[in-house]
């Protein structure tokens, strides 16, 4: 292996959570988030099941202790549902541009999670790279013409700010509770493990919620199937089992941070795809971000 390959599956993870953000956003405005989010799930189990069995391996999740079956539901459960949760929340009510400038200090707050509870240390050139790669990713996202929160209500402004960084926090400790779970067990049946956590969680959601319905509706909009199917083929599959996996190389700070470059790696579809025009400060938070991923591979 070589010496980068944390580094390397971090990214991959990153790529695929651009698809899947692309593929997200457009399904969830025909059927809504929490009926995307739950058959995701669903749909991201069987996806790992079936690959188990080509792999010669049981469909259901096995040979993992009750201490990696204990954190890795608690983190499917913080992770996949109570953090989604928090920030699709925040996007109500402070709107995506400032929620994810808020989320942009996942890396951080997980760097310094990791130091206290994983004994993870960072050299001079990561810490380096972290800064310049949060830096320009919130750059990218504070400038984009998209979504400006014009009509931001200012009593609005705290509740939003906690749910966003109610959303930080499930994103950083889903990662440090991945981790300690996981250990050395394969990285596609500890997804696995999390994404049953994380369904059973939105079933009690869209029960108490009472929102199936729409649940039953989705299923049958053929558009948006294929872009949740998109979605979760590179999202809770791919994405996150890439992302795990990158966590058995490296530290939990460096996959985070390489993990944050999404609203980056977007912009070029954005641009071809949706006709999109990418101003000066985007272009400048890019360099900077690129060369913040430069310095975490020195």
């Amino acid at each position: 292996m070589s010496q980068y390959t944390g580094e390397i599956l971090a990214l991959s993870t990153a790529f695929c959570w651009s698809i899947t953000s692309l593929s997200f956003e457009s399904a969830g405005k025909k059927v809504g988030s929490l009926s995307v989010n739950f058959i995701r799930l669903v749909m991201a189990f069987f996806f790992i099941g079936f690959l188990n069995i080509s792999r010669g391996l049981s469909f259901f999740p096995s040979g993992l202790d009750s201490k990696a079956w204990i954190f890795l539901s608690i983190s499917g459960i913080i992770g996949f549902a109570l953090g989604d949760l928090f920030l699709f929340q925040a996007f109500v009510e402070i709107g995506a541009r400032l929620s994810m400038l808020i989320m942009s200090l996942v890396p951080l707050v997980t760097t310094i999670t990791g130091i206290f509870i994983l004994d993870e240390m960072l050299g001079l050139y990561q810490w380096t790279g972290m800064f310049l790669t949060i830096s320009g990713v919130s750059m990218v996202i504070m400038f984009r013409r998209k979504s400006m929160d014009k009509n931001l209500r200012k009593t609005s402004l705290l509740r939003g700010c906690l749910f966003a960084f109610g959303g930080v926090l499930g994103q950083s400790s889903g990662l440090i509770l991945s981790k300690l779970g996981m250990r050395t067990f394969d990285a596609f049946t500890s997804t696995q493990i999390r994404i049953i956590a994380g369904t059973i969680s939105f079933i009690i959601i869209l029960s108490i919620a009472g929102r199936w319905t729409r649940v039953r509706h989705a299923l049958v909009h053929r558009t948006a199937m294929v872009r949740i199917s998109t979605g979760a083929f590179f999202g809770p599959f791919l994405g996150v089992s890439l992302g795990l996996l990158a966590l058995q190389y490296t530290t939990a700070g460096v996959t985070a941070t390489l993990n944050s470059v999404v609203p980056i790696l977007i912009i070029p579809p954005a641009v071809i795809i949706f006709r999109e025009r990418v101003n000066i400060p985007e272009i400048a938070g890019t360099v900077v971000a690129v060369a913040g991923i430069a310095f975490m591979f020195l």
